[in-house]
């Protein structure tokens, strides 16, 4: 895979919503995130979802000519839950969650969490704990509009307090309310574990 001049990033892995939300502008959020993502060259992997955040996220993605993996399970393939097949997206069908997870890791050099429910957080979480494992090193990060990550980060700081994960492993983690930020800041550490 060639990566881009303008961004080290070959490839994200983006965990998000699957429904739309009750904020109209997290949407155009979703597809500005995809459309980033597109002109900066990278290579978006996501859950494989034609709608809410993930069919914004993609379809900015895919708006701007951009390369798209989606990875979703039978089963939601079965409920009609999946982005139609179209020109610039690589459709990947697995078995189970865990394979979809899986997947997306091997494929991606980082990740990247925007608002979203439960399904969300078990992506994020488990991925974050892989890397505390020892079984990848690609860098996690939030984006954080108007603050909708504060409760868990203030949770994440509590659980440091209380030594039950380290300091480091809350300060690596990249919380920015602003993308070219965090996709910058992803970047770096990315190359930081390559080396």
């Amino acid at each position: 895979m060639q990566r881009s001049s303008t961004h080290p990033l070959g490839s994200l892995a983006v965990f998000l919503g699957s429904r739309d939300g009750n904020d109209p502008a997290l949407l155009e959020m979703a597809y500005e995130v995809g459309a980033q993502i597109a002109e900066r060259e990278i290579e978006l992997v996501y859950g494989g979802g034609g709608s809410g955040l993930m069919g914004a996220l993609s379809r900015g993605a895919l708006d701007h000519r951009g390369r798209v993996c989606g990875v979703i399970p039978t089963f939601m393939v079965d409920r009609e839950w999946g982005r139609p097949d179209e020109p610039g997206l690589e459709m990947h069908i697995v078995d189970t969650m865990h394979q979809r997870k899986a997947v997306m890791t091997d494929r991606a050099d980082a990740f990247l969490v925007l608002p979203g429910g439960l399904g969300t957080l078990e992506e994020m979480l488990e991925v974050w704990t892989w890397q505390t494992l020892g079984l990848h090193a690609k860098p996690l990060g939030l984006l954080n509009p108007g603050g909708f990550w504060d409760p868990l980060v203030a949770m994440l700081d509590r659980i440091a307090d209380g030594a039950f994960m380290s300091r480091g492993l809350v300060q690596a983690l990249v919380v920015d309310d602003d993308l070219p930020t965090v996709l910058d800041r992803l970047a770096a550490q990315a190359a930081t574990a390559r080396r």
